[in-house]
């Protein structure tokens, strides 16, 4: 029997939802707080977020005029003797000027609002020379087995480059560094450059982040590490870059940073990301590692003389510790857009933090200048790579794509497939073997529809195919309605779509520390129901998908219920209940809303593409729109204003200033307030103010049992550990419906629980860890086996009734697990 087809409803509003309205839903949740929330609300997606045309066929040099903003006299660069955000604006129209090598677009705009400039630097071509190159990069894509064999290709065709700049904002010298080689580039009158520029287009994004470059941050003005976003995309720099990487499908790369001394230059120690194609990557990026650190010893320095040790591969020069497992960094999401080697390199001399307060101005300055030079030195000898093995970098990339397309076995490394790399072992294998393809069935399949839509509309703007049925079908050997949505996983960025879609693994065992996380799998943590087809051509009649279709809708009498599994339907309640409309709790955690609210649900549905049926309860408590006062991770925060929470910031520093609780509903803790460190009249305050808690992770934890809210003793296991998990969930308000993984960072569990204490979720009893990096602790305690069967989730009422959920769990961490959002927001909205 296939899957059952849900009720019919009316007020459909998938035609009514605009191609923008799309767009704007696949980047960020469109729930902006009301003016009385503090800090900025996320950004709605503008014109310049969309995803730009990929085919544009204009000619080069493309020139923009720039507006220079205001001049900043506070941007911290200029301590540095570096460039201001303010002056790369003139200076670029002052390059274009220069010639007709040099063209200068804006690829965005970061969540502070400046312009990201993307400069890109080749011969001159016509329109029709620019077509030309746009039907041979679309046929290496899409018509890889072909485009190996054509002349045309390997002889014309322009070999595309990227260097990323500043993506951390207090790593300034790469922009520096590029300003320098744009110039070199546009005046240069040799043969080689000539010879250079006639076969490769070298794209730079200056600044990556111009928020942190200006306020001397290593985050955006979210708050954001962009270098950890990559695969969640949440702020819109990010984007910025996945549109560069998918419509200019750079063959190299280069990611400046710093400082680590000596100048480090990847490729990395094990493990390796599992879903590359890595016997082609590693060829080309230890190759060109090599060139580079050569490019940097020619420059002269030395550590006596001037602080600066030998470059460091760490493929070759150490055993682990730094690796490119996780797809979260620039230069390890690049391979999945066809980079066939793509590199961090981190100068070597610190001019941040506390060497930027402390050091003389004379001796940052003389650093920043070793720096940029250094960064220099490594962008030379890069596109002097492209220059000297431009046939074959674009050939490997056709490979990456054909193997892909072809559906074949990945190769795993060894001398004899990657020769003239020293030192590869056992320890380098890392391999997957590929789902023939991955359904999300039609209507969320039992989980919510919404979520569906929004994993569909990412998938889409990485440039993965998705296809949409015509028809029921059968699959792997199970039903699925028409309307489902279908990942053939013979595509050309299949890597891409597996590290999108795939559970992912447990390397606890491979190595015995990661530099970031380890788990990420958004089928498990996004909330949409994804299948694994592991064998059976997809022979299913679809079409391709450009954006989801969201069929949310609204019943078309009675009474209202709005499942709260997903935040589009968190962020919806949320606006309904800003708007005066009364709603009641289930028992199972969903909202239930008069009838008279219709009009104003129709809005919402079409705004969200949520889904409000008919109600068959009356609810069993009042919902109020949750005032929250967050000490939380920017992550956090953001997650909350993207459900549509009144979020005002606090920290041990506010509450001790004096804090007015009366605007208050519900307190939540993760990061920043230590209850131990408050001043007698802040507790009092607290204590009086009767509001809600929500723990989350040792923080949490820690604030509860100062606070002595719940009698239950929080236990933090291994602190390096993280991943995807598996949990057993209690059902509830809180977890009805929750999806059956969550995920940890440092995870916890509670024991001792006291009267009154309800285990809502637990970590599930067989081994929790599904993907990712967790063993015990040196003292052999802290392990997944001492988590196993452990509440993760609890919940209860303090002393003064004031109700208080904690969570060893890591709901809303960097924003990026939402189908694990709900459970933080219904904790939220108890009373």
């Amino acid at each position: 029997m296939g899957p059952s087809r849900p009720s019919p409803l009316t007020g459909s509003v998938s035609a009514v939802l605009g191609a923008a309205l799309v767009a704007t839903l696949a980047g960020t949740l469109l729930a902006p707080p009301p003016a009385s929330a503090a800090g900025p609300a996320p950004a709605p997606v503008t014109a310049v977020d969309a995803p730009a045309d990929a085919r544009d066929t204009r000619g080069f040099p493309r020139r923009t005029v720039l507006d220079p903003p205001p001049v900043n006299g506070k941007d911290a660069s200029l301590k540095l003797g570096l460039a201001p955000y303010h002056s790369l604006a003139p200076r670029l129209n002052a390059l274009q000027r220069l010639g007709d090598r040099v063209s200068v677009e804006v690829a965005g705009r970061s969540a502070g609002g400046h312009e990201l400039y993307l400069v890109t630097v080749t011969a001159p071509e016509s329109a029709a020379e620019a077509r030309e190159q746009e039907r041979m990069r679309e046929r290496i894509e899409n018509a890889p087995a072909s485009a190996a064999k054509d002349p045309r290709i390997r002889s014309a065709y322009k070999t595309p480059v990227f260097l990323n700049n500043n993506i951390h904002g207090n790593e300034w010298e790469g922009t520096d560094a590029a300003l320098r080689l744009i110039e070199r580039l546009a005046k240069a009158a040799d043969a080689g450059t000539s010879a250079l520029l006639a076969k490769n287009r070298v794209h730079i994004n200056v600044t990556a982040n111009p928020d942190g470059r200006i306020a001397g941050t290593r985050a955006n003005s979210r708050g954001f590490d962009l270098n950890r976003d990559f695969i969640t995309a949440s702020q819109p720099e990010t984007r910025a870059v996945r549109r560069i990487a998918a419509e200019r499908q750079p063959a190299l790369m280069l990611d400046l940073h710093g400082y680590v001394n000596g100048t480090l230059i990847e490729p990395t120690t094990p493990p390796h990301g599992e879903n590359y194609e890595y016997d082609l990557f590693l060829k080309n990026a230890y190759r060109n590692a090599l060139g580079m650190e050569q490019a940097v010893n020619a420059l002269g320095y030395t550590e006596d003389g001037d602080g600066v040790k030998p470059p460091v591969i760490p493929f070759r020069d150490q055993k682990e510790g730094w690796d490119d497992w996780p797809p979260l960094f620039t230069p390890q999401y690049m391979p999945f857009q066809g980079a066939v080697a793509s590199h961090t390199v981190e100068f070597p001399l610190r001019v941040n933090n506390a060497a930027y307060e402390k050091l003389p101005v004379r001796e940052l300055r003389r650093r920043a200048e070793v720096n940029t030079r250094i960064a220099g030195a490594a962008m030379r000898a890069t596109l002097d790579y492209a220059r000297r093995h431009r046939t074959s970098v674009i050939a490997d990339q056709i490979e990456t794509f054909r193997r892909g397309a072809a559906g074949e076995a990945q190769r795993p490394v060894s001398e004899e497939t990657v020769p003239g790399v020293p030192g590869i072992g056992p320890e380098d294998v890392y391999t997957t073997r590929f789902p023939r393809a991955y359904v999300i069935p039609a209507g969320g399949g039992g989980r919510s529809p919404a979520a569906a839509a929004r994993l569909v509309d990412h998938l889409v703007a990485n440039d993965v195919r998705v296809e949409r049925a015509r028809a029921d079908f059968r699959l792997g050997g199970r039903g699925y309605r028409a309307g489902s949505y279908l990942v053939d996983m013979h595509q050309p960025k299949r890597g891409l779509a597996n590290v999108i879609l795939a559970d992912g693994r447990d390397i606890s065992d491979d190595v015995s520390a990661m530099y970031d996380i380890s788990g990420w799998s958004l089928g498990l943590l996004w909330g949409a129901r994804v299948d694994a087809v592991e064998r059976g051509a997809p022979r299913v009649p679809a079409d391709p998908v450009r954006a989801a279709a969201r069929d949310g809708g609204v019943a078309a009498r009675g009474d209202l219920r709005l499942r709260l599994d997903d935040p589009y339907e968190v962020a919806a309640l949320n606006s309904l209940l800003a708007q005066g409309v009364r709603a009641r709790r289930t028992d199972d955690g969903a909202a239930v809303l008069p009838g008279s609210a219709r009009g104003l649900a129709r809005e919402a549905a079409a705004r969200f593409g949520v889904t409000f049926g008919a109600a068959g309860e009356r609810g069993t408590a009042e919902l109020r729109r949750t005032r929250v006062a967050a000490a939380v991770t920017p992550g956090e925060r953001f997650a909350l204003r993207e459900m549509g929470f009144a979020v005002t910031p606090v920290s041990t520093e506010r509450l001790n200033a004096g804090f007015d609780w009366s605007g208050t509903d519900a307190l939540l803790v993760s990061s920043g307030l230590d209850h131990g460190k408050l001043t007698r009249a802040a507790r009092e305050a607290f204590a009086e103010s009767g509001v809600g808690v929500v723990g989350v992770g040792a923080e949490g934890a820690a604030f509860n049992e100062a606070a002595s809210l719940l009698p239950v003793t929080g236990v933090r296991g291994n602190g390096d550990a993280n991943g995807v998990v598996r949990v057993r969930n209690a059902g509830g308000p809180l977890t009805a419906g929750a999806p059956p993984h969550s995920f940890v960072y440092a995870p916890g569990w509670f024991t001792g629980l006291g009267d009154g204490v309800r285990v809502e979720q637990s970590y599930a009893g067989d081994g929790p860890l599904v993907s990712g990096h967790w063993r015990a602790g040196k003292d052999g305690a802290g392990g997944p086996g001492d988590a196993a069967g452990r509440p993760s989730v609890v919940s209860g009422s303090s002393a003064s009734g004031a109700p208080v959920v904690l969570f060893g769990t890591e709901p809303m961490y960097r924003a990026h697990p939402k189908g694990l959002y709900a459970q933080a927001a219904r904790a939220l909205l108890t009373r």
